[in-house]
């Protein structure tokens, strides 16, 4: 069979870092072993039944078996515009200031090749998502890493910035709270960025993918809640982590009008938007009981608190996250966070992330994830205090 050549703009993507890893998982599982997979990003609980009774209901409309609007239902955009004023105080049009989405990933991937032209510059946070890459490949444009260290709290320093990147810089991406270091950022770091963007006339694309997920009674702040954002940006908000949709692929854009104009003129030639059903279904997430997000939040804080006091008590000394459902944990002395984790799956048949996976700013780390149950947390620390890798 003809094998036909790859486009150049193919050959650049990035390559799967955690395609390896996921091939490593699946040969201990197909030689039987009990993996407790700490290593992924998918929500492990249900869409909350009210949902998925809407989504069950608005099925039915025969309206929603046609094309939608191009740009999304009315209904879904206006929920998005009095989701922000009631969840974070700032005001959206719903006509001119939000985008639909297939998800966020979707966005953040297109947001590149909506502004940035080949040669162009992004700043990236180091460690950071890596599908980030992935648009800036395929619009052909430069990349310039800002590293995301401890000792600033995992906060970019753009003091440390070399200034010629920050003149030639088009776009400047950031994510809180953070994956993977599950960091949060306050209004007075996003007040400074907003500062920043003017002065060098960047666009500020903020990823809030776990904006519902904030512990110890801290709500996460949006970016736009600082005054002037959307002068300079927008921020991405996806339903798969707040109401556990992932696979419902429900994510939106808000924010300054030329970036949503750009993001809705690419999708006009991609996409149909999204079933109608799943829209309504969306406006009821958004604007329904939201005691479901409540609960969740609380689950992943007690996750939380079992994985940071086993891993304490076997001489792990780890932080507890700030938001997010990841926990990033330092690699001890005298391993790579690849051979750590190749350790951890290998010997107690533990997942987790490597952090390097991530960025070179990620190396020492890796990231687990507070996706499995209080009880499977437990064992995993207890498989893992059981290598003697710890003084305790």
């Amino acid at each position: 069979m003809q094998r036909f050549a790859f486009s150049d703009t193919l050959n650049r993507l990035p390559q799967q870092f955690f395609a390896n890893l996921v091939q490593k998982v699946q040969k201990l599982k197909d030689e039987g072993h009990d993996m407790i997979n700490l290593g992924q990003g998918n929500p492990d609980l249900p869409t909350p039944e009210h949902i998925v009774e809407e989504l069950k209901m608005a099925s039915d409309n025969p309206e929603y078996h046609k094309y939608s609007p191009f740009t999304g239902q009315v209904f879904l955009k206006e929920a998005i515009a009095s989701f922000y004023k009631s969840e974070y105080g700032v005001d959206i049009d719903p006509e001119t200031e939000v985008a639909v989405l297939f998800g966020a990933k979707t966005g953040l991937v297109e947001i590149s090749q909506c502004l940035l032209n080949p040669g162009d510059l992004a700043l990236l946070p180091d460690p950071g998502y890596p599908d980030y890459m992935s648009g800036i490949a395929l619009a052909n444009a430069r990349t310039a890493w800002m590293p995301l260290m401890e000792e600033n709290a995992f906060l970019p320093d753009y003091q440390k910035l070399d200034e010629k990147d920050l003149e030639a810089a088009k776009l400047l991406f950031l994510n809180y709270p953070n994956n993977p270091t599950s960091a949060t950022a306050n209004q007075a770091f996003f007040d400074e960025t907003v500062d920043i963007a003017k002065k060098h006339n960047i666009c500020v694309v903020h990823d809030f993918a776990y904006g519902a997920i904030g512990f110890d009674g801290e709500k996460p702040q949006s970016f736009l809640q600082s005054e002037g954002a959307k002068d300079i940006g927008i921020e991405m908000y996806t339903l798969s982590k707040t109401y556990n949709m992932a696979g419902w692929r429900v994510g939106f854009a808000v924010g300054n009008r030329s970036v949503i104009e750009s993001l809705n003129l690419i999708q006009d030639h991609m996409y149909v938007s999204l079933f109608g059903a799943i829209q309504q279904a969306a406006e009821k997430a958004l604007l329904g009981d939201q005691s479901a997000v409540d609960q969740l939040v609380n689950t992943y804080e007690n996750r939380r608190n079992v994985l940071v006091e086993k891993l304490n008590e076997i001489g792990w000394k780890v932080q507890a996250p700030k938001g997010t459902f990841f926990a990033w944990l330092p690699v001890p002395e005298g391993y790579t966070s690849e051979e750590f984790a190749d350790i951890l799956l290998e010997k107690a048949h533990v997942v987790v992330a490597p952090g390097n996976g991530f960025g070179e700013a990620g190396e020492g780390f890796v990231r687990a994830g507070l996706l499995a149950s209080e009880d499977r947390l437990s064992e995993a620390a207890e498989r893992i205090g059981k290598l003697g890798l710890f003084t305790k």
